[in-house]
């Protein structure tokens, strides 16, 4: 397979400005909110379909496991069907597939196995464990919601009555859910050893380390996302595949002013999180970094703290060379 990786550890957080982070379809799509702490919940499926949204949207859907084929939702047998056409390649695609779609490498699937026999008998799965994880996201402080407004869409539609015939309808109507201001942090662990089952290797590393950023940057302009922008992204590394810190968010501190409405509102104390990394130097590696204008004195801090450790970001990789890292060699 791959050669050995180390532990990683990430923290990435990033703003969500008179927006809807990830909306809840049970609640009429009202933002995620924990009722207990005010605190504003977002998804680790969102974070990851920002991520896929912009390898298809840059690169192609042929390189994406989770993704519509041609436009269209289907099935895992018609998304393992698509691929076999694209790529002309019949045997052992279930087993070779991580090599072939970047989400599958770091986030792990399961693949759908046809069975044998009678028609309409269940077929097994092969499952892979994804060794990039990441915990549901959650906000520094308490949000809070817009009033919502009604919306409908323009468009009158056609419906039809008891008696069979079609009558013009007016559009849909539904609830314009917002937040103020949300400012968002996530962690993730890469897992050395999970890191073998997927053949994910130290070029599917710095995929991830590049295209995060982006896709947070780039991808949420649909009309419910437009107003997300990352701020931090860190990545820290160890020299071997047994450490692991835990979650580096509860090494950080929140100072807001109320009422939230900007990024200046919230105050974030990394001084936690720096002793705690300090305490384990000798088990790191390397610490990988890309911040905002507004978030460089956190830069400043890890720099002086841990001096050649902090490496910048993105990593320095062409577009063309990024793009054929995408796919293992087949």
């Amino acid at each position: 397979m791959n050669n050995a990786l180390n532990n990683s550890e990430i923290l990435f957080i990033y703003e969500a400005r008179l927006c809807n982070p990830n909306g809840d379809p049970d609640e009429e799509n009202r933002p995620r909110i924990d009722i207990k702490t005010g605190r504003n919940l977002v998804s680790d499926l969102r974070l990851k379909r920002y991520f896929r949204d912009y390898v298809i949207g840059k690169f192609g859907e042929e390189y994406v496991w989770v993704s519509k084929v041609e436009g269209k939702h289907v099935s895992s047998d018609g998304r393992l069907e698509a691929l076999k056409k694209q790529l002309k390649k019949e045997k052992n695609l279930e087993e070779e597939l991580p090599k072939l779609c970047i989400d599958a490498r770091l986030f792990g699937a399961t693949i759908p196995i046809r069975a044998e026999g009678a028609r309409g008998e269940r077929g097994a799965s092969k499952a892979f464990i994804g060794p990039v994880q990441f915990s549901w996201g959650y906000s520094f402080h308490k949000v809070e919601i817009v009033e919502s407004s009604t919306i409908t869409s323009t468009f009158v539609g056609r419906e039809r009555r008891g008696g069979g015939e079609m009558e013009e309808a007016y559009g849909t109507m539904g609830k314009d859910w917002r937040l103020y201001y949300s400012l968002i942090g996530f962690y993730g662990v890469i897992s050395g050893r999970r890191a073998r089952g997927t053949y994910m290797d130290e070029n599917d590393v710095k995929i991830l380390d590049n295209l995060l950023w982006k896709a947070v940057s780039l991808e949420p302009t649909t009309r419910s996302k437009i107003g997300e922008n990352p701020h931090l992204y860190l990545r820290v590394e160890y020299k071997d595949a047994d450490t692991i810190i835990g979650d580096f968010r509860k090494y950080i501190k929140a100072d807001t002013a109320e009422p939230v409405r900007d990024f200046s509102n919230v105050k974030l104390d990394f001084n936690g999180l720096i002793d705690k990394l300090s305490k384990n130097k000798e088990s790191i590696a390397g610490i990988y970094l890309i911040s905002s204008e507004e978030m460089s004195n956190v830069r400043s801090l890890f720099e002086t703290t841990f001096e050649d450790a902090v490496k910048s970001l993105p990593h320095p990789i062409d577009e063309d060379k990024l793009k054929a890292n995408l796919r293992k060699g087949m």
